[in-house]
C-alpha cells in the first residue's frame, strides 16, 4: 500500500514515507535507489553533502528507462550546502546538483543548516564538507540567512525547483525568516525521536503551515554507526521496554511503531534499510493505529537529546558526517 501524501503549502503533494540517503554507500545507491523505487517508494531525501547524488540519479534513471515509474512519479529532494549560502552560489550549485541527478528540476531543495561557511569551489572539494582547508579549518561567511533564503526564492521562480524548505532551524531562526520571506518554507526537517520529541518547535511549525520531516527516527542508531560518543552511550529505541511492548501489542516491528508514532502525528519520515524485508516493513506504517495514551507513551521517553547539533561546528563529530 502506497503511503498517504503530506499537502504542502507550496500545493505540491509530498509522500509522508520516503527513503533517506544519508550514509548510503556510493558503490551499491543506484542499485539501492532502483530497488527502493521497485518495492514503492516515491520520495528520495538527498543532499550535496550525501556525496552520493550521482549515484542516486543513476537509479533513478536507470527506474524511468525500465518503465516502473515516470519522473512526475518521483518526489526528490536535495539541499544546499552550508559553503554554498552566498546569494551568487546558490543557483550554480543547485544546477550541479541536478545535473549530478540528472534530472531537470527538485520537488523540495532545503537550506541544510543554518550556518553559513566560506566558499569551496566545486573542482577544488566536493562535496565540501565542514571545513575551509586543512590548514584553515572551519571558516565562516558572512551570508546571512535572508540574502540565501531569498536566492533559493530564485530558485523556484527560475523552475529549479518546485518548493523549497528549511532543515535543523529552531523557532526564533523561523520566526526572523517569515518575517521577510516572499515564499514560505514548505519544509522543515529536523532531528525528531523518542530522545527528542521538540514539541513547541513541532507545533510552531504545525500553526505556520510548514510540514515537519523527522530525521533519525530511530534516535542513536543511525550514529552508533559513525561511533559517536554520546550515541554509543545511549540505550537503543529499539530495545526500549514501552517500544517493545507496543511492537509486540501491534505485532510490528518495533522500527515500525517509531515511525508509526511520527506519522501519526502527521510528521513526514525517511528511513533507510539495506534489508528488502525491513525496506517493506518500514514504507508499510501507516497502516495501524497507536492508542492516545500509547502516543504520549513513548512521547514521554523525551530526553531532549540531541545528536546533531547544527551550532557546535567545531565539533569533531559534525567535522565527520551530517545529516
Amino acid at each position: 500500500m502506497a503511503p498517504p501524501n503530506i499537502k504542502l503549502n507550496s500545493g505540491y503533494l509530498m509522500p509522508q514515507v520516503g527513503f533517506g540517503l544519508w550514509k548510503v554507500d556510493n558503490a551499491t545507491c543506484a542499485d539501492t535507489v532502483y530497488n527502493a523505487i521497485k518495492t514503492g517508494y516515491r520520495l528520495f531525501d538527498g543532499a550535496c553533502d550525501y556525496g552520493n547524488e550521482k549515484e542516486a540519479g543513476e537509479g533513478v534513471a536507470r527506474a524511468i528507462k525500465d518503465g516502473l515509474v515516470k519522473r512526475e512519479d518521483l518526489f526528490i529532494v536535495s539541499k544546499l550546502w552550508n559553503s554554498f549560502h552566498d546569494k551568487d552560489q546558490v543557483e550554480p550549485i543547485a544546477k550541479k546538483q541536478l545535473a549530478d541527478w540528472a534530472i531537470d528540476y527538485f520537488d523540495l531543495f532545503i537550506v541544510h543548516f543554518p550556518v553559513a561557511l566560506k566558499y569551496v569551489a566545486p573542482e577544488v572539494r566536493y562535496p565540501p564538507g565542514w571545513t575551509f582547508s586543512e590548514e584553515d579549518g572551519i571558516q565562516l561567511s558572512n551570508a546571512t540567512i535572508q540574502e540565501t533564503w531569498t536566492a533559493m526564492e530564485g530558485l523556484v521562480e527560475k523552475g529549479l525547483t518546485k518548493s523549497i524548505g528549511i532543515s535543523n532551524f529552531q523557532g526564533s531562526l523561523i520566526l526572523d525568516l517569515l518575517r521577510y520571506a516572499k515564499i514560505r518554507p514548505a519544509t522543515l526537517q529536523i532531528e525528531h525521536h523518542p530522545y527528542l520529541v521538540q514539541p513547541t518547535l513541532v507545533e510552531l511549525a504545525k500553526s505556520e503551515g510548514i510540514a515537519v520531516t523527522a530525521y533519525s527516527s530511530f534516535g542513536p542508531q543511525s550514529f552508533r554507526e559513525l561511533e559517536w560518543e554520546k550515541a554509543t552511550g545511549t540505550p537503543l529505541l529499539f530495545d526500549h521496554p514501552t517500544v517493545v511492548a507496543l511492537s509486540k501489542k501491534h505485532n510490528k516491528t518495533p522500527a515500525q511503531v517509531l515511525l508509526r508514532w511520527a506519522t501519526q502525528r502527521g510528521l513526514a519520515v525517511i528511513p533507510k534499510s539495506n534489508s528488502q524485508h525491513r525496506l517493506e516493513q518500514n514504507l508499510n506504517v501507516t497502516d495501524f493505529d497507536l492508542e492516545p495514551q500509547e502516543l504520549e507513551a513513548i512521547s514521554a521517553l523525551n530526553r531532549n537529546l540531541r545528536f546533531n547539533n547544527p551550532t557546535d561546528v567545531r565539533s569533531s563529530n559534525l567535522l565527520t558526517e551530517s545529516s
